[in-house]
């Protein structure tokens, strides 16, 4: 008996997500069934940068689904709207003498990395509304636009969101997505093979020039001039040029004055670590992407026990949901804790009491997390809540604005509001001063096992 196509789509996604949890996206709901011909399944995938994106990294597990839910031995085709794929789009504007560089230089973008994906926060406002302008306003927004910040910290992710946004408008746009190392290798091959005209032709005659990581033009002088002059022919024609860098462009060491002029003449922008807050977002964005069920606790405890980086929550995130299928369990604080609970707070900071002073609190007062961090401001919440920050500042060498940070992305002033209250009712209230010794002893006690 023939399966149906709605059978068949649904068998295949349940047999990833059991077997290949990594790879499923929500938007695999998206794709359709468009039959069997001569032991191909064809499915019909609606963008462009999808396709490529299935072609390039799932047809393996796509095909396992396929042969598993059918019982046949079937291949799987994955076709655009247009009934291309595209290991058989046409290659007619590349010469078959092409470099190996040139021919394969663009980075593979991701669905994943879309504006619709990014979260938003106080720490990458600017650098998003930006990008933004530049996709729907190529060479005449910001040009170039620079973006630096730390690692893991969404860089990546905007330069991607910009190609696909791009493309998604203007399908026939030219668009050259590499890194600074693959560009200095082209380079330098076609130095040595004396083909320049081809490197130019290749880089000058793009529509967007997108370019990650640009400090590693450092101490590469010829590298320099040569973009140097791919820089010039680009802006010149307003052509647009997006650029990433781990720092600004004055901090980038032995990079020419000339280099750091050019970019400095557009916008540029700086992504900072996100707040609690944002940290929260990303993570429930995350689980979302990846068809996680998760209660609030979850992503407020992963929250509050890694500030460093994205990467390091999509990290947490991973275990977690690592944890659950290796165990068959359902994701809950206790599974969180249990997968995450031995790492530190923060790869980039020496005190991992915080959490402690959060997990102590939560217990003593038999309040969620959750609470804690969030925006309630019943009594039952409040002083456990003021709890932790005077906790927070005499044991931890945390700022002010960084406990608040941790406390639900509060200011400054509400947390030293916070402290004082504390102070002031320890004196009044025998019984509040006996709950705050009796926590400062737990975290010794936890201090001295660490």
């Amino acid at each position: 008996m023939r399966m149906n196509d709605d059978d068949l789509r649904s068998g295949m996604h349940a047999y990833l997500r059991r077997n290949h949890p990594e790879i499923c996206r929500h938007w695999f709901d998206r794709i359709s069934v468009l039959g069997v011909e001569g032991g191909v399944l064809r499915l019909l995938v609606d963008e462009p940068v999808r396709l490529k994106y299935l072609q390039r990294t799932c047809v393996a597990p796509f095909t396992e689904a396929a042969q598993s839910v059918t019982g046949r031995l079937l291949a799987v085709r994955f076709i655009g709207p247009d009934g291309a794929s595209p290991e058989t789009e046409p290659s007619s504007d590349r010469s078959s003498h092409e470099s190996p560089v040139l021919r394969d230089e663009q980075v593979v973008l991701s669905p994943d990395y879309s504006f619709e994906s990014f979260v938003v926060g106080p720490g990458n406002r600017l650098a998003h509304a930006a990008a933004m302008a530049v996709a729907s306003k190529l060479g005449r927004a910001y040009n170039p636009f620079f973006v630096h910040g730390g690692v893991g910290l969404g860089k990546t992710h905007l330069l991607q969101a910009i190609c696909q946004q791009v493309l998604r408008q203007q399908p026939t746009a030219r668009v050259s997505y590499i890194s600074c190392n693959t560009f200095m290798d082209a380079f330098h091959e076609c130095v040595k093979a004396g083909r320049m005209s081809e490197f130019r032709h290749r880089f000058r005659n793009v529509d967007l020039l997108v370019i990650d990581d640009i400090h590693f033009l450092s101490k590469h002088e010829q590298t320099q001039e040569e973009f140097f002059h791919t820089f010039n022919a680009l802006h010149q024609s307003g052509r647009q040029i997006v650029l990433s860098s781990d720092a600004a462009p004055v901090e980038i060491p032995d990079l020419e004055e000339r280099l750091v002029s050019r970019f400095n003449s557009g916008l540029v922008a700086r992504v900072d670590r996100p707040c609690y807050e944002t940290r929260v977002s990303i993570l429930k964005a995350k689980a979302r992407l990846h068809e996680l069920e998760m209660p609030e606790e979850v992503p407020a405890y992963i929250a509050a026990r890694i500030d460093s980086n994205i990467r390091e929550l999509e990290g947490a995130l991973a275990k977690v949901r690592g944890l659950a299928l290796a165990t068959g369990r359902s994701i809950d604080l206790e599974l969180a804790k249990e997968a995450i609970g031995g790492d530190p707070i923060s790869q980039g900071n020496p005190q991992p009491n915080i959490q402690a002073i959060l997990d102590a609190v939560s217990r003593y007062y038999d309040v969620k997390l959750t609470d804690l961090l969030g925006k309630r401001r019943h009594k039952s919440v409040a002083l456990p809540r003021q709890v932790c920050m005077w906790l927070a500042r005499r044991h931890t060498r945390y700022s002010l604005e960084e406990i608040g940070g941790y406390l639900g992305g509060r200011d400054h002033t509400t947390v030293l509001h916070a402290i004082r209250t504390v102070d002031t009712r320890q004196i009044q209230d025998e019984r509040l001063k006996a709950d705050v010794d009796r926590l400062q002893q737990v975290l010794r006690f936890v201090e001295d096992q660490a």
